[in-house]
């Protein structure tokens, strides 16, 4: 491999736009073009962007062409441009790019649309980082599955977790979607106990004794998640604090600072100029968090659309195998994005230093 890592997206929708755009800022990666069936505004925003763009099959390429959008060559082309592809079209389509991807010799990321079986790994950075080194391919897991994994490995890290019971409330759809897609003045129960997000966590981390129950909502930003866990031992607060503020990703707010719902965590993150948004951290409510003897509660919030995007980043240089420890992958890719520990206060990096000392 270059060194830079060659990287294809493969789907520019919610999420791969958002990997593309991170991939361009990481100074150990090139990204070399975008490829899609789409001729609408979200691919007419890429090649705005500079972004070269390929078309997925002939069909595709002549309806872009039609739309006056440039089209840098075919998808295999692509292909055979880049040392990894990853591969953000919907669910299922995924799953048949694999045997393309391995004729072109190409390694491939896939998102948690796709079941655990494709790949036989599945991803989240803080936990199973070592175990994605030079293979040829894996799975970042689905949003909520990420953040399950985030928090409940923050308390077995700590030697707090026994066991693990979950509530999700989903958003409806993606905001993008919210005129065609989504339901509107209900609440559907998900038709089976567990919800798939326990089990999927599992893939990740066997270890986790973790069932989870899940609802869809009326709205379009953001998940909820409560959580009821047994501890292993007696602990207060503050040391489950410390176990969550020890684990990257995981951001603690508060309703005493005006943060009191939804809404509120995606106003902050377009204070603080996030790209379109974005909350890349689980951010969870220190105020609510509770422990009751043995039993431990509490609630958090999830980015539907973002908390993903920095998991793709460092599956890039775990497949790649550009970089070999977690740590600094984590690092390297958090300090990209800013992604904090706590949203009011300035940001430090993992090992505590400031972000400020990498560029004396």
């Amino acid at each position: 491999m270059s060194q830079r890592t060659r990287i294809a997206v493969n789907g520019y929708g919610v999420i791969g736009k958002r990997v593309a755009d991170t991939v361009r800022i990481q100074s150990d990666m090139e990204l070399v073009g975008v490829s899609d069936v789409a001729a609408d505004y979200r691919i007419k925003t890429a090649v705005t962007l500079g972004m070269p763009v390929y078309a997925s099959d002939a069909q595709t390429a002549a309806g872009m062409r039609a739309a006056g959008i440039p089209v840098a060559g075919a998808l295999e082309e692509l292909l055979d441009m880049v040392d990894i592809v990853v591969d953000c079209t919907p669910s299922g389509v995924g799953a048949k790019n694999l045997d393309l991807y391995r004729k072109h010799g190409v390694k491939a990321i896939f998102q948690g649309g796709e079941k655990h079986e494709l790949t036989g790994h599945s991803f989240v950075a803080h936990t199973n980082y070592a175990t994605a080194l030079g293979r040829d391919s894996t799975r970042v897991v689905s949003c909520n599955t990420t953040a399950t994994v985030r928090t409940l490995t923050a308390l077995k890290d700590a030697g707090l977790l026994a066991r693990a019971r979950g509530v999700l409330i989903r958003r409806a759809t993606d905001p993008w979607e919210s005129d065609h897609s989504g339901i509107m003045n209900t609440i559907v129960p998900e038709s089976r106990i567990p919800s798939h997000q326990g089990p999927d966590a599992k893939t990740v981390d066997p270890q986790l004794d973790v069932i989870t129950m899940a609802a869809k909502g009326s709205h379009t930003q953001n998940h909820m998640h409560y959580w009821t866990v047994q501890l292993t031992r007696t602990a207060d607060r503050e040391e489950v604090l410390e176990a969550l503020r020890a684990t990257p990703r995981i951001a603690l707010v508060r309703k005493a600072d005006g943060i009191v719902a939804l809404n509120s965590t995606v106003e902050l993150m377009r204070d603080l100029g996030r790209p379109r948004g974005d909350m890349y951290e689980v951010a969870l409510w220190e105020d609510i968090l509770t422990v009751e003897g043995l039993e431990l509660f509490y609630t958090y919030t999830v980015d539907n659309q973002a908390v993903v995007i920095p998991e793709n980043i460092d599956a890039i240089r775990a497949l790649a195998g550009t970089t070999t420890d977690a740590i600094e992958s984590t690092r390297r890719t958090d300090e990209s994005l800013g992604i904090r520990q706590d949203f009011l206060s300035a940001p430090k990096r993992i090992d505590g230093a400031s972000p400020e000392t990498d560029r004396q």
